[in-house]
């Protein structure tokens, strides 16, 4: 938006919130989160069920009593503040680089929304001031190892809370500071929290969550650039359209596929490169006769993915959670179970780990065909004139190929391990984080292998006298205003990074959708 426009705050109440909301919210840090008047009632009134429960001096964990294999250690009224303290102070003990800006702005409006369903019994102020953090750019420094998924993302969630309360480190203004600093230049004034917030604050799968919500919506950019990409290799290597027919993709009836499928029809529609060699070839190599089957299939895993992440943006993940009585009984119900435990996310992110990694593998056997003059339907051997001084587009295949190997270990699936924590207290954990960090490497891993993939393909064009399709020729005009074609050889590594942030920004795809319409993924 144009500087002085004021953006619209976004009302949270934990049941609405949508993919889109999330990531406007995490990459724009202008924008603004606000509370429903439903959400500040509810949160008020589930306060008040707190207190209720307090008075009543049972033994209620998180509330009156220890955590994980303490929590038969009742804890005096007197340190109930003191307890609530210590635990976001001892559970902040992450390793590593920090996340991610973006991730962290998520991290904090997924805990937010989820506390705004009014189920975990904290203080409005308490919540309005985790809110603020957002809306004034106060940006915990988050270190990515730490979480084990179950009780949630725990270690992540306590960093974040430790600038809540003024201590720790943040980013203000790209700065890092001290949390107390940091809340100090932004007006926010440190809480003191009370008894069940700070369980409230860190018993949730809010960073799982937030990053695999980042990917996801990522994951809607790699697959129509690796349809792109796919399309122009469909012409370089003289391919046929028969595979693409609608009717295949009636007789299957997987949705994916038939997207994909047409997403190449538009691309490479008046492709006088492809009329011209539809009599030369019968049927393609997999990698070209398969893109709708391959292709497609990781589509409908991203479908299903999105939904499994939307549902847990606006669930409460935290424990225990708090309930209105029913009949006759005064006291409200205080049930310790187990949302808190990553594994539908983390399931729901190994899948798309997966199918992410089949986009680049696919992506890496076109460009192999593309170098390979044996394979290349008449192509100069790596896509160079002066072949033997020149090296041309050999070692970029190289570059693929290691990005692919990569992806293959970071495939294997975090959810399938599980390590007992907490003296067997908590016996089964999720590894979701350890998921959603992979998806997310995969996913630039991936953005690498397909811009190889694009500028192969691109110089291959260069050796085709036909025009390509309505699609695929305005992707080459706009990859050539950034990339010269290679006429001897030099450092390709250049050519690589702008590709990638030219895929990663979506502009090539922004000026092909301008020629042939959205290529919509439903």
């Amino acid at each position: 938006m144009a500087p002085g426009n004021v953006l619209r705050t976004s009302l949270i109440d934990g049941e609405s919130l949508r993919l889109g909301d999330v990531v406007a919210i995490a990459r724009r840090e202008q924008a603004r989160v606000g509370l429903t008047k439903n959400a500040r009632e509810k949160v008020t009134r589930s306060r008040k069920l707190v207190e209720q429960v307090l008075a009543g001096r049972g033994m209620v964990y998180g509330l009156t009593t220890g955590f994980g294999e303490l929590s038969e250690v009742r804890i005096p009224e007197k340190q109930l503040k003191m307890l609530q303290r210590n635990l976001v102070r001892s559970h902040a003990a992450g390793v590593g680089e920090p996340l991610g800006t973006d991730v962290v702005r998520a991290m904090i409006l997924l805990r937010a929304n989820a506390l705004a369903k009014g189920y975990s019994g904290i203080k409005l102020k308490t919540l309005e001031a985790l809110i603020e953090m957002v809306n004034r750019g106060v940006h915990p420094v988050v270190p990515e190892f730490g979480s084990v998924g179950a009780s949630g993302d725990l270690v992540p969630l306590a960093h974040v809370a430790l600038v809540l309360i003024g201590e720790g480190e943040a980013f203000y203004k790209h700065r890092r500071m001290s949390g107390r600093d940091a809340m100090r230049h932004a007006g926010i004034k440190p809480i003191i929290l009370d008894s069940k917030e700070g369980v409230a604050l860190i018993n949730g799968t809010q960073a799982m969550t937030a990053l695999g919500a980042l990917t996801v919506w990522d994951s809607a950019n790699l697959i129509k650039h690796a349809n792109l990409a796919g399309a122009m290799s469909l012409e370089a290597l003289c391919g046929t359209t028969a595979a693409f027919d609608e009717r295949v993709g009636q007789v299957r009836a997987h949705p994916g596929q038939s997207v994909c499928a047409e997403h190449v029809r538009r691309l490479t529609r008046n492709s006088a490169i492809l009329q011209d060699c539809q009599s030369k070839s019968v049927q393609d190599a997999y990698s070209l006769r398969c893109l709708p089957q391959v292709h497609g299939a990781t589509l409908d895993t991203i479908s299903y993915v999105q939904k499994v992440v939307e549902t847990e943006v606006n669930s409460a993940t935290d424990n225990p959670l708090l309930f209105f009585a029913t009949g006759d009984n005064s006291q409200p119900d205080v049930i310790s179970c187990g949302n808190f435990h990553g594994q539908p996310v983390a399931l729901a992110l190994d899948f798309l780990a997966i199918a992410l990694a089949e986009l680049g593998s696919i992506s890496e056997r076109r460009v192999e065909r593309l170098n390979n003059p044996n394979l290349s339907a008449g192509l100069p051997a790596f896509l160079t004139k002066n072949s033997g001084l020149n090296s041309g587009f050999m070692v970029p295949q190289y570059t693929a190929a290691s990005l692919v190997a990569e992806n293959k270990i970071l495939a294997s699936p975090a959810s399938v391990d599980s390590i007992p924590l907490s003296a067997n207290k908590e016996d089964h954990v999720s590894m979701g984080m350890g998921a959603a960090r992979k998806a997310w490497q995969i996913l630039r891993n991936v953005e690498c292998g397909l811009a190889i993939e694009l500028l192969g393909a691109s110089q291959a064009l260069e050796f085709r006298d036909l025009k390509p399709g309505d699609g695929t020729a305005v992707a080459y005009e706009v990859i050539r205003q950034h990339v010269p074609k290679l006429e001897e050889d030099r450092p390709l590594y250049l050519d690589i990074d702008k590709m990638t942030e030219l895929v990663r920004s979506g502009e090539i795809l922004a000026h092909v959708e301008e020629g042939v319409g959205k290529l919509s993924l439903h």
